[in-house]
């Protein structure tokens, strides 16, 4: 019997069979409507069967399968290639904005480079398209590159910068005059006939040239001009030409950042996130990246990073008007675009482009979270609060962790340190130092075992509050040595405890010989390593300073001439007082120069360690 038969009557695929042997095996476009006829999903598909098919056939999770049990009805679109099938996916989404697709952001904030349609064209920065059949280039994310390129224009080309309604028609009735920029030499006076326009849309078209990034057809229109200006003698308009020249192979050699060979590529990455993702793009022209821009996703079903990277990915390349046919990306996004090839680059120059977009994503991934958390500080806490819960299965938020980690010199001055942090963030006035008091030598279990001891001994001697979860740092051991404190003190399940081995972050839970591995994009994951890094930073700074007290106090400083800062320089080279009684007088010359080196060496001799 067929698959799909054997579904029962409750299954949200069941009344739709009729529906789902109808569709073909062709690439397409699959909608999804609810119960009033609502479009709450559009999907593409190589194989809109096997697609379709595929939410009903398997047992899914979260809002996946809420999805699934709010359809009630499929309406299915083939179409001829896996490129109309992105198109009119694209399409459909913007047109109908489905409540579980996801929603890229328009640019309506970015701002553009607009070419007037006029006789004589007007370039200028604007946040508003009016389709009166000017052109606009961009959108550009980061205004300073927009405004470089137009301070670059303005310095080749003396285009016009008044709002003057000019025609052939007025110029020739003589209706305007010439303005403060034509004498200060910034426009060639087109309102009163004394330039062409012939001559202004020459200069228009090397303007839209630079803009678009094909700086060498530029530079090489000029090097003709002044070639020609030379041959017939006029060196001063040829020298006004070679300085040109130098200005845009300056502004290209700044921009260059790869191989000038490589010319009309695109180029985009993906960060993952679990809840969010984020997209970079580039477009390089002739080895300059004339174009960059990023996008943040925010989920809403199982979207795969493939799907994610095409949708960005065809969306951007529509709206910056890309035609490049080739397209470096991290993977195969697993559907093809018609007259394009994709490269994934191993080395070389295209991998160097890949990795800047992935930067880029991350560092945009780094802003966006920095200004949500500046925005709502609380609600990004207690997101990753929840988080932690979560992946660590916690029974209540830990609002109150604290972190305990050891610390010795080659097994002398032992010390551990203890840090908390209450709602994510830390509190410094509850942080402790710990002498370790009832070991004997290099023990991390003992001596982790005797500071959770004592640190919860005195809370409950003190009736003060307990945390909701303890972090170790260390592996196994580390983790049964501090529960078996927990156990002495009878507070075993009222504390949850976990320890992270620091090589591969490995969670450790008691009672479980294999450990857990957290998300590394996990943001729950990333507190905790602050944690135990701020626990290895405060315990590391105790035990320096213990360190110096005593061992350097004691020996060292008791040699006549031997002060504090010479004791601390042998101590940090050769480790010990027994290493350095057996270095030779060359060796501690290195180090605190040949009299003081002499006087130490001499000590020794006098004065042997066994």
């Amino acid at each position: 019997m067929d698959t799909l038969e054997r579904q029962e009557d409750n299954d949200p695929g069941h009344n739709l069979l009729p529906v789902l042997k109808s569709i073909p095996h062709n690439p397409g476009v699959y909608l999804y409507l609810d119960n009033t006829g609502k479009i709450i999903y559009v999907g593409k598909a190589k194989d809109l069967q096997k697609r379709v098919s595929s939410y009903f056939g398997k047992v899914h999770s979260g809002k996946l399968r809420v999805l699934v049990r709010r359809i009630a009805d499929i309406r299915f679109v083939v179409t001829g290639s896996e490129t109309d099938a992105l198109l009119l996916e694209n399409n459909l989404i913007k047109q109908h904005q489905p409540r579980y697709n996801v929603m890229l952001k328009d640019d309506k904030s970015f701002p553009w480079i607009c070419i007037t349609n006029e006789a004589f064209p007007r370039i200028f920065p604007t946040r508003n398209l009016i389709r009166n059949g000017s052109e606009y280039f961009g959108p550009y994310a980061s205004v300073r590159m927009m405004n470089t390129l137009l301070e670059l224009i303005r310095q080749l080309y003396p285009v016009r910068s008044c709002r003057l309604p000019l025609t052939i028609r007025s110029i020739a009735e003589e209706k305007f005059k010439t303005c403060l920029e034509y004498h200060l030499g910034n426009c060639k006076g087109p309102c009163v006939g004394l330039q062409k326009q012939e001559d202004y849309l020459e200069m228009i078209e090397a303007i839209r040239e630079i803009i678009k990034g094909n700086m060498v057809m530029v530079v090489k229109q000029l090097r003709d001009s002044m070639m020609k200006f030379a041959s017939e003698m006029e060196f001063e308009k040829a020298q006004r030409v070679k300085e040109k020249i130098e200005l845009l192979e300056k502004y290209r050699s700044k921009s260059t950042i790869v191989n000038p060979r490589i010319s009309n590529v695109d180029v985009c990455s993906i960060i993952d996130g679990e809840e969010m993702a984020w997209i970079n793009y580039l477009r390089v022209v002739q080895g300059a990246v004339i174009q960059s821009h990023s996008v943040e996703i925010k989920k809403k079903l199982e979207e795969t990073p493939q799907d994610l990277l095409m949708l960005a990915l065809l969306d951007i390349r529509q709206r910056f008007g890309s035609e490049s046919p080739e397209v470096v990306l991290p993977f195969d996004p697993g559907f093809a675009l018609e007259g394009v090839s994709y490269l994934i680059p191993k080395r070389g120059d295209k991998k160097q482009l890949l990795e800047l977009s992935e930067r880029n994503a991350r560092h945009f991934r780094l802003e966006m979270e920095k200004q949500r958390m500046l925005a709502d500080p609380e609600r990004h806490q207690r997101r990753v609060l929840q988080q932690l819960k979560d992946d660590l299965r916690l029974p209540q938020i830990p609002e109150v962790i604290e972190c305990f980690d050891n610390s010795n010199f080659q097994g002398d001055y032992p010390v551990a340190a203890m840090v908390q942090f209450v709602k994510a963030k830390p509190n410094k006035q509850e942080y402790r130092h710990f002498n370790i008091k009832t070991v004997e030598g290099p023990d991390d279990f003992a001596s982790m075992q005797e500071i959770v001891f004592r640190r919860y001994s005195r809370l409950n001697l003190e009736n003060k509050t307990l945390p909701q979860l303890i972090v170790v740092d260390g592996g196994k051991g580390q983790l049964s040595a501090a529960v078996t404190a927990l156990d002495q003190l009878r507070l075993r399940g009222k504390i949850s405890i976990i320890g992270i081995a620091k090589r591969l972050e490995e969670i450790y839970f008691p009672d479980d010989p294999l450990p857990v591995y957290i998300d590394k994009r996990s943001e729950s994951l990333r507190l905790i390593q602050q944690m135990r890094d701020e626990a290895h930073r405060f315990g590391i700074t105790h035990h320096r300073k213990r360190f110096e007290k005593g061992l350097i106090k004691t020996v060292l400083t008791g040699i006549d001439g031997i002060g504090f800062q010479t004791a601390q320089k042998l101590l940090w080279k050769f480790k010990s007082v027994k290493n350095i009684s057996k270095q030779s007088v060359e060796s501690l010359s290195e180090v605190i120069g040949k009299a003081k080196a002499e006087i130490v060496a001499g000590y020794f001799i006098n004065n042997p360690i066994d």
